[in-house]
C-alpha cells in the first residue's frame, strides 16, 4: 500500500511541478523579451510561479503566496499583462476547489496594483481602461474555468461512484437470489428427503428389533438397510446445515478494505491505510461498520474534498476497534458541515453498537472521521 501511494503521490506533485516550472519560465521569459529584468524581479517571479506546485494541497496559501509575489513584481517592474498569467492559475485553482471568495479578493488586489501602475506609468487614459478590462476579463474567465472544472469533476465521481453503486447493487441482488434459493433447497430436501430416509430408518429399526425379540437370525441386508439410513441422516442433516448458513455480503468487512482503498486510488485519492494492534476476527456488526464507516468516509472525500490525500489509520485494542480517516481537502476549521445521509448513517451504525463518532474539520485543514467502535456490542451480544 505505501509503494502505491508514493507513486500516486509522487506523480502528481512532478506535474504540478513541471506546469509551475513551465509558467514561471514563460513569464521570465516574457520578462527578458520585454526588458533586463532584476535579480528581485526574477525571485519574485519565481517564487509566485513556483507556489503553484502545491495548488492542489494548499489553495488558498497558494494563491495568497502567488498574488503577493505578483503584484510586488507589478509595483517594482512595471511588466506587461502576461505578469498575471501566475495569479490567474492560482485563481483558476482556488475556484475549482471551492474558494470562490479568495479567488476574487485575489484578482482584486491584483488588478488594484495593476491599474495604480498603468495609471503612474502611461497618461493615456483609454489605453489605462482598455488594459484594465482586459485583465478583468481574463480574471473572470479563470474564475469561471476553476467553476466549470469543479462542477465537471464532481460529475464524473458521481458517474463512478453511481456505477460502482449499481454493480455493488447487482452482485448484492445475485447473493441475496443465490442465498434464497439455498434455503429453498434445504426446505425441500427438509419436507421430502429428511422424511422419507427416517421412515426407512425408523422401519429397520422396527424390523430388527422384532427380530431379535422373536430370537431369529437379524438379515445381514436388514442390518445393512439400518446403518446406510442412519449414515444418510448425518450426511443430510450436514448438507442442510451447509445450505442453511447466512451469506456474508461482500465487500462489508474489514478483510476487503484492500479492494476498498484500490478503488479509492484508482478514483484519484492518494491514500495511505495503516493498521496497528493486534489483527484478529471481530464481531460481524462491528467489522461492517468498521467497513461501512471507511467506504463512507471515502466517498466523502472524493465527492467533497476534491480527492485530497487521505490517511486511514484502524487500531485494534482490547476493548474497542478505533476508525481514523483524515483527509487534506479544503474545509477549514471554522467552515459549517451540514451533515447528509452518509454522515447520518455512519452515526447510526455507530450509536447502535454502543460508540461514538465525531466528524469535525480539522484544525489543520480537512477533515476528519474518528469512530470509537466497542468488541463487546449491544449488537452483537444480541
Amino acid at each position: 500500500m505505501t509503494g502505491d501511494t508514493g507513486g500516486a503521490g509522487r506523480r502528481t506533485r512532478l506535474l504540478d511541478a513541471v506546469l509551475a516550472v513551465a509558467i514561471g519560465a514563460a513569464v521570465v521569459g516574457a520578462a527578458v523579451a520585454a526588458s533586463s529584468p532584476g535579480v528581485l524581479d526574477v525571485v519574485l517571479v519565481a517564487i509566485g510561479s513556483l507556489a503553484l506546485a502545491e495548488h492542489r494541497h494548499a489553495p488558498r496559501t497558494v494563491l495568497a503566496v502567488t498574488t503577493l509575489a505578483m503584484s510586488g513584481y507589478v509595483l517594482h517592474a512595471h511588466p506587461g499583462t502576461w505578469a498575471a498569467f501566475p495569479v490567474l492559475a492560482a485563481v483558476h485553482a482556488a475556484a475549482r476547489s471551492g474558494h470562490r471568495v479568495w479567488g476574487v479578493a485575489a484578482g482584486a488586489l491584483f488588478l488594484t496594483g495593476y491599474f495604480a501602475v498603468l495609471v503612474t506609468a502611461s497618461p493615456a487614459a483609454e489605453s489605462v481602461v482598455e488594459r484594465t478590462l482586459l485583465l478583468l476579463g481574463w480574471f473572470l474567465c479563470a474564475g469561471v474555468t476553476g467553476l466549470i472544472d469543479k462542477n465537471w469533476q464532481a460529475y464524473l465521481r458521481q458517474t463512478e461512484q453511481r456505477a460502482l453503486d449499481a454493480e455493488r447493487t447487482r452482485d448484492e441482488a445475485a447473493l441475496r437470489r443465490a442465498g434464497e434459493e439455498r434455503l429453498r433447497i434445504a426446505r425441500e430436501l427438509h419436507d421430502s428427503l429428511t422424511h422419507s430416509i427416517s421412515i426407512v430408518k425408523l422401519q429397520a429399526g422396527v424390523a430388527v428389533h422384532l427380530a431379535r425379540k422373536r430370537g431369529t437370525e437379524v438379515e445381514p441386508a436388514l442390518l445393512a438397510i439400518q446403518e446406510a439410513s442412519g449414515e444418510a441422516m448425518r450426511e443430510l442433516r450436514a448438507t442442510l446445515e451447509v445450505l442453511r448458513t447466512d451469506v456474508v455480503e461482500p465487500g462489508t468487512g474489514l478483510d476487503r478494505i484492500g479492494e476498498l482503498a484500490e478503488r479509492a486510488r484508482s478514483a484519484g485519492i492518494v491514500l495511505a491505510v495503516t493498521v496497528s494492534g493486534e489483527e484478529r476476527p471481530l464481531p460481524v456488526a462491528v467489522d461492517r461498520a468498521a467497513y461501512r464507516i471507511v467506504q463512507e468516509a471515502l466517498t466523502n472525500v472524493a465527492r467533497h474534498a476534491d480527492r485530497a490525500p487521505t490517511t486511514v489509520q484502524l487500531a485494534y485494542g482490547s476493548d474497542a476497534l478505533t476508525v481514523h480517516v483524515d483527509d487534506h481537502g479544503p474545509c477549514g476549521p471554522h467552515d459549517t458541515i451540514t451533515a447528509g445521509t452518509g454522515l447520518t448513517g455512519m452515526k447510526e451504525r455507530v450509536t447502535a453498537l454502543g460508540g461514538t463518532l465525531a466528524a469535525a474539520p480539522r484544525q489543520a485543514g480537512g477533515f476528519s472521521v474518528h469512530a470509537e467502535l466497542p468488541l463487546q456490542t449491544v449488537g452483537s451480544a444480541g
